[in-house]
């Protein structure tokens, strides 16, 4: 997460949705005073001890609010970018066994572990998307939605909100494989479909 006073936005850092590129783009343009909390590549941390024992800078907006006062909370420019579920959730299994490589033998196999077997609700990197946007009453907190899958065109329409110059994004901690359509059949469909389904109503996407 980003919060800056300076330029009145705060960004929260949705799990696989391209974040890094977009905080490092964003750096450029942080005051002295504004505030990061961040893991990997650069440690960073919140001044509010509450949210620096998270040990990470997924932060949801609801999670911050109490510790910005509900005067900025509400007048910053809050954003985030969000992806495609199926697509997600396919990037997720990959992350998740990258270090014993299980994904590449049997992609399906890892999927249906993970959606029927012993889904790890636990994990920020599976949670659902709408958890780290939303309030108490469910509703939407961001003031504008970027897509992963339209990055930099989305990237430059937050620029121009927030009023700082535009660049090209780099990619960041991204991995190769297909499209995630060829992993999938109508089981793992269906399944993706029912965990996720407050994200694909919310944000508009589909298989």
């Amino acid at each position: 997460m980003i919060v800056s006073h300076k330029h009145r936005f705060i960004f929260v850092a949705v799990p696989k949705t391209g974040t890094h590129s977009v905080r490092e783009a964003l750096r450029e343009h942080l005051g002295p005073d504004d505030l990061e909390q961040v893991r990997l590549f650069v440690e960073k941390k919140f001044p509010f001890p509450e949210l620096a024992r998270i040990g990470h800078g997924h932060i949801s907006f609801e999670q911050v609010r109490p510790f910005l006062g509900e005067e900025a909370f509400t007048s910053y420019f809050k954003f985030a970018f969000v992806r495609n579920p199926f697509d997600r959730f396919v990037s997720y299994c990959a992350f998740a066994t990258s270090r014993e490589g299980s994904f590449a033998r049997d992609p399906k196999g890892v999927m249906r572990h993970f959606l029927f077997k012993t889904p790890p609700h636990h994990h920020m990197v599976f949670q659902p998307q709408h958890g780290f946007l939303v309030g108490k009453d469910g509703a939407l907190l961001a003031d504008q939605i970027g897509r992963v899958e339209e990055m930099q065109r989305s990237y430059d329409g937050i620029c121009a909100r927030i009023g700082i110059p535009s660049k090209a994004l780099g990619r960041a901690n991204s991995s190769r494989r297909g499209a995630y359509r060829d992993y999938y059949d109508q089981e793992l469909i269906d399944g993706v479909a029912r965990l996720y389904a407050r994200d694909l109503e919310l944000f508009g996407y589909d298989f």
